[in-house]
């Protein structure tokens, strides 16, 4: 069950506008294709796939609907998965549950400076400005386009998605490594290092003594909204527990703020990893639903 069937009433602005974000965003890396109630983003070139969600502005979605999108899904060999925020489109859940479809939910959570929120981030250590130095001498830091552990830190969220939860596990360097090869061999690197270019995505990475990347996520700002979301932070299963996905979002939300983004959000995988972020200042604000189809099972 959600957490609510409608927002706060002085929620309403700041959904509408990470709203105009959604429609956005992926329009910068997908060519859209209008449904009516739904537009289903289909990605250009290598990378995550996008997904279907809500045309902006509807409200009244049916099971039809749904079905045809995931017709053309199938058509296209891309995942039939469904995005929104269940207070903003309450209809949409029955429609994909109809259709037989399963829902996911996860906390969806704001640090908006217009609410007075605020992060507070170590300073930066005086080895170089905006690199922090955790206790253990692991290095968070913020990469550039040129950096060359840039391929590892995109393929540490792969291998941290591929063993969910928050314990620690076997996968390691050697995991590392084939993942990393393979992203490079698909083109997602140059995809990543092309939006970090455009100013699109930026990339933040705890790195040890070592020089192998532990942890690493993303923020992707659209300046003309002020909006910027935190996304695919992942912690190599190995290195887990030791707070390394709170320091680099908090190196995210840093660098978001030094942009010029007033709201910063994400949607946290369950409850447990929304009390960590809370720690840094993000509170609740509702309910993102991922719906996509039930996992075949024996």
């Amino acid at each position: 069950m959600t957490r609510t069937d409608a927002p706060r009433p002085h929620a309403r602005e700041l959904l509408d506008r990470l709203e105009g974000y959604y429609d956005a965003v992926p329009r910068n890396a997908a060519r859209a294709e209008d449904f009516g109630a739904l537009t289903l983003f289909v990605r250009a070139g290598a990378g995550w796939p996008y997904y279907a969600r809500p045309t902006l502005g509807a409200t009244t979605v049916d099971a039809a609907a749904v079905d045809r999108v995931r017709a053309r899904q199938r058509e296209l060999g891309v995942p039939e998965n469904f995005e929104w925020v269940a207070e903003t489109t309450p209809a949409l859940r029955a429609a994909v549950e109809r259709s037989g479809l399963v829902v996911h939910e996860h906390p969806l959570m704001a640090l908006d400076a217009g609410a007075g929120a605020e992060v507070e981030v170590d300073p930066p250590s005086n080895a170089e400005p905006g690199m922090r130095v955790l206790a253990d001498g692991t290095i968070v830091r913020v990469l550039d386009a040129d950096d060359p552990i840039l391929p590892s830190a995109l393929a540490v969220p792969h291998i941290a998605f591929a063993a969910p939860g928050t314990a620690i596990g076997p996968q390691g360097p050697t995991e590392l490594a084939e993942a990393t090869r393979a992203l490079v061999a698909d083109g997602s690197v140059a995809n990543t290092t092309a939006r970090i270019r455009a100013g699109l995505t930026v990339v933040a990475a705890a790195i040890d003594k070592a020089g192998v990347v532990l942890c690493a996520g993303q923020h992707q700002p659209l300046a003309e909204l002020g909006v910027s979301e935190v996304v695919g932070v992942g912690t190599l299963p190995a290195a887990r527990r030791r707070g390394l996905g709170l320091a680099v979002t908090a190196a995210l939300v840093g660098d978001a703020r030094a942009r010029g983004v007033s709201t910063v959000f994400l949607a946290a995988g369950d409850d447990d990893v929304a009390r960590i972020y809370a720690r840094l200042g993000f509170s609740a604000l509702a309910t993102a639903l991922i719906a996509e189809p039930e996992e075949p099972t024996g």
